[in-house]
């Protein structure tokens, strides 16, 4: 993901920054996402770390949510709209591809 984002564009079009910044910022909050998901099942019970990882999950949206307000000019409930809907399809492809 960091690669596709410093490839995009120089940013001199967009206006979004260098490229090497951009993909640092996509690469450590990838990292970050993907530690967040994945640590809470270093808990031996299964239940309790899908319950952890549920919470980190939310959180997650509702910063992402808070981002796409503070920066992007997006109405809160709009943005929760869009990460809610992007997260439920997510799950739904993680249920499809584990049920396959």
């Amino acid at each position: 993901m960091a690669f596709a984002e410093a490839l995009s564009d120089d940013g001199s079009l967009t206006g979004r920054g260098s490229p090497v910044m951009r993909g640092s910022v996509t690469g450590a909050m990838t990292t970050v996402g993907g530690i967040g998901h994945t640590l809470p099942y270093l808990i031996s019970d299964f239940h309790i770390a899908t319950a952890v990882a549920a919470v980190v999950v939310i959180i997650e949206l509702a910063v992402i949510s808070w981002i796409r307000k503070k920066y992007m000019d997006t109405s809160l409930v709009r943005a929760a709209m869009q990460v809610a809907l992007g997260g439920a399809l997510v799950f739904a492809a993680g249920i499809l591809i584990g049920s396959s």
